[in-house]
């Protein structure tokens, strides 16, 4: 690139990771803001744990089902479209969704009753497996766009600080969740308050969507710049027909044994890191005697911690395991594992803040793996096949929404939150012992395609 060409490049790389991670924090905004909204569909619906669990996994599998042909798709389409109009569809689906309860009085006429109950179950379950459907266009369009603007060599860093978008999106719409359900609804107990932990999220992630559309560009050469050097190989520039990207498809990823851990190592990391986003609020208020208030603040450090812990493991991926991003999961899941033991041994009356410090600590630890399985699919599958690579792995990770949510409510309604705890310890350590599967493996597959 000439001098001026690169500093274009710089603007419009900058302005595409900021404008991603904005884009996907408020794809959390309408995604995390049940885990606030269900002691209040338990308290004025009587929806029972396990119903609530029913509905995370069919939210969870849905989404994995649709990350991964999101994930085919947008390696072909425009990422800027596909998001955006994503986005802007989840939101309606929850405007619907806190609309359950009106819908439901007026399909059967009453407020009460079996009638009104199943149909109102009915109602709200179908819309947010519609809205884990659209969640699918969130992630690959994202993955498609890093990849085209950073190089490979950057990638662990850089992708690193775009994954706390993640933690900034779950952190702040569980703080905005968590005063919605100690301020707003009906009474001393605030009834109906949690329709507003679906409304006022989806208006912002609304508005979110018309801001994607603005900022975001597909590629570099669509605004008339280079691709990135170093990226393109003599078997990348032939014509992409359906035939030669299927096979291309089928040997660096389908065919690609380390694409294969890294998806069953990521289904192990979603069960430790959503069992606590998802049931966080209540596993605190129930098994610690926190409060609402309380336990939302606990839920966003969790995240925040994430974010330091993003930046830290990229940093160190790139830094000091040249870029082997697997190696460092290995360590970030052993830690996972002991500040999980820690915390789940704290007596009921510990210190608010020693609550605190185990809890983030576990955060700290558990994001690296979540932010660099992405990266390490991104760059075994390269550039040409990075969605599809990730959405492959997102199916194994959302598919984990069997143990975290149904599950989870399951053994914690009949059991209690003790085996939960230990449950949620066993998927850590588990977790560390896949990714010791691939220790030997190379950094990325840009080498062997350029051969």
């Amino acid at each position: 690139m000439t001098p001026e060409q690169n500093k274009q490049f710089k603007q419009w790389q900058t302005r595409t990771i900021i404008a991603t991670m904005v884009g996907y924090a408020l794809f959390y905004f309408v995604r995390k803001n049940f885990s606030l909204a269900m002691p209040g569909l338990e308290a004025d619906l009587g929806i029972s744990k396990t119903s609530l669990g029913i509905f995370l996994t069919l939210n969870g599998i849905v989404y994995g089902i649709s990350r991964f042909i999101n994930g085919v798709l947008a390696d072909r389409m425009n990422a800027r479209w596909y998001m955006a109009i994503g986005l802007a569809l989840c939101a309606l689906a929850n405007f619907a969704f806190g609309f359950g309860e009106d819908v439901s009085y007026w399909i059967t006429g009453e407020h009460d009753g079996t009638q009104f109950t199943n149909t109102m179950i009915l109602f709200m379950g179908v819309m947010w497996v519609i809205n884990g459907l659209l969640q699918g266009a969130g992630f690959p369009p994202c993955a498609r766009l890093l990849t085209h603007w950073v190089p490979p060599t950057e990638l662990a860093t850089k992708m690193s600080v775009w994954n706390t978008s993640h933690s900034i999106g779950a952190g702040l719409v569980v703080i905005l969740c968590g005063y919605i359900m100690g301020s707003m609804g009906t009474g001393v107990d605030h009834t109906g308050a949690w329709k507003w932990c679906f409304w006022i999220p989806a208006a912002i992630s609304f508005a979110g969507a018309v801001g994607l559309a603005i900022f975001l560009r597909d590629t570099p050469s669509s605004v008339g710049l280079p691709e990135l050097a170093g990226t393109e190989s003599k078997k990348e520039t032939v014509s992409s027909n359906s035939t030669e990207h299927r096979a291309f498809l089928m040997k660096y990823v389908f065919k690609n044994p380390l694409i294969w851990i890294l998806g069953l190592a990521n289904f192990f990391v979603y069960v430790v890191r959503f069992s606590v986003l998802d049931w966080g609020p209540s596993l605190l208020s129930q098994s610690k005697g926190v409060s609402m208030e309380h336990a939302g603040w606990l839920v966003a450090m969790f995240e925040i911690a994430g974010i330091l812990g993003m930046l830290f493991s990229g940093w160190a991926t790139d830094k000091w395991l040249k870029g082997r991003a697997h190696r460092t999961c290995v360590f970030c899941m052993a830690g996972t594992a002991l500040f999980v033991l820690l915390f789940w041994q704290l007596p009921n009356d510990a210190p608010v803040w020693l609550l605190f410090a185990t809890l983030c600590a576990a955060g700290f630890c558990i994001y690296g793996p979540q932010a660099l399985i992405g990266i390490a699919a991104a760059n075994q599958a390269t550039k040409r096949a990075a969605a599809t690579a990730n959405g492959l792995t997102g199916l194994f990770g959302y598919a984990s929404t069997i143990v975290s949510g149904v599950g989870l409510g399951f053994v914690a309604q009949h059991y209690g939150w003790n085996w939960a705890y230990i449950g949620i310890l066993a998927m850590a350590v588990v977790g560390m012992l896949i990714f010791l599967l691939m220790w030997g493996a190379r950094a990325d597959g840009y080498d062997e395609v350029a051969e």
